[in-house]
């Protein structure tokens, strides 16, 4: 009989549909349709009205009931009015539920593929570290048959990447750019022993074997993909600003920059190295010779960032390594 007694009904069970005339004493089915959007939006509402209030009938409608009735009103009418109404219900609660259901899937789909990405991110880190771990390796290797000297390639991809980085270079250039540096002898393996290990000086036909090792570092390198980006440096390493280096003469900026910056710290490692045949020289040893060959062996402005840098921060780096290899670890 009116809106506060269909509330009252409400709270004794559930309903799906309610039936409500709009003239209704003490609470109408305008406030009635409110409080049921309020309290119980799940539930379908069909006005019903007289002719004269088709006007507010349509007003219910805008604010949400699902259809309307007029007096007098047949079965038939009532019949297909409510099936229409219960059907619309049907389909939004059977589309809320697929779309809690679907959320539910993507969130567990979600979680799983969250899951999976670490499990990659896990294996990529161990196949990081394996590779870093051989790449050393292989490069201790080499510096024990050419230099007789530990930690010379490991010192000089450490020191190439304190000038990267202050020229602005950024991952993944850097640790491409590093790995070249480390690697930038490998072509040795290819030179024989009576070149490689000559205590004196060589001959030109020695020379001419001995300057073929960037090319064979290049080619042995060249099938493995990680290593890509690191290969200019390997078959660069040797050429020189003014266009007199090998293999290919470059000049100035068709140098690759990683070689480039390998260029002067190669220089400063070789000199403020222990070698059989010397001491090592001091940093001043070395900053004259990298002065004196700025725009000839060595880009002018590698040279420039260089001198910024203080001796200490390269000792600092050299005695890093040479503990780490002394106590056998990875720098």
């Amino acid at each position: 009989s009116n809106g506060y007694e269909a509330l009252d009904r409400l709270q004794e069970r559930e309903f799906s549909l309610v039936l409500s005339d709009i003239d209704m004493p003490r609470m109408d089915g305008v406030k009635l349709l409110q409080a049921l959007q309020a309290g119980h939006p799940d539930i379908e509402v069909v006005m019903i009205t007289g002719v004269v209030d088709v006007e507010v009938a349509l007003q219910a409608i805008r604010m949400g009931a699902s259809d309307y009735l007029t007096k007098p009103f047949n079965l038939e009418e009532v019949r297909f009015t409510i099936q229409k109404a219960l059907e619309k219900r049907r389909l939004i609660l059977e589309n809320r539920e697929y779309q809690r259901n679907l959320e539910e899937k993507v969130a567990e789909r979600t979680a799983q593929v969250v899951l999976k990405h670490r499990e990659i991110e896990s294996l990529f880190d161990k196949l990081h570290s394996s590779y870093e771990t051989t790449l050393k390796a292989l490069a201790a290797a080499l510096d024990t048959r050419d230099t007789e000297t530990q930690g010379h390639s490991v010192r000089v991809s450490e020191y190439t990447l304190v000038i990267a980085r202050r020229m602005g270079v950024k991952e993944p250039e850097l640790t491409d750019i590093r790995r070249g540096a480390l690697l930038h002898d490998v072509g040795k393996i290819g030179i024989s022993d009576a070149v490689l290990r000559k205590p004196g000086k060589l001959t030109a036909e020695e020379w001419v074997e001995m300057k073929l090792h960037p090319e064979i570092g290049h080619r042995i390198l060249s099938e493995i993909v990680f290593l890509e980006n690191s290969l200019p440096i390997v078959l660069s390493h040797q050429e020189r600003y003014d266009g007199s280096g090998y293999p290919r003469g470059l000049r100035g900026e068709e140098i690759p920059l990683g070689a480039r910056i390998f260029a002067v710290v190669d220089t400063l490692d070789a000199m403020t190295s222990d070698r059989p045949y010397r001491r090592a020289l001091t940093y001043e040893d070395a900053r004259e010779e990298i002065l004196r060959n700025r725009g000839v062996q060595f880009d002018p402005r590698v040279v420039e960032l260089f001198l910024t840098i203080p001796p200490g921060e390269w000792d600092a780096i050299h005695h890093r390594v040479s503990s780490s290899l002394r106590a056998g670890g990875n720098p």
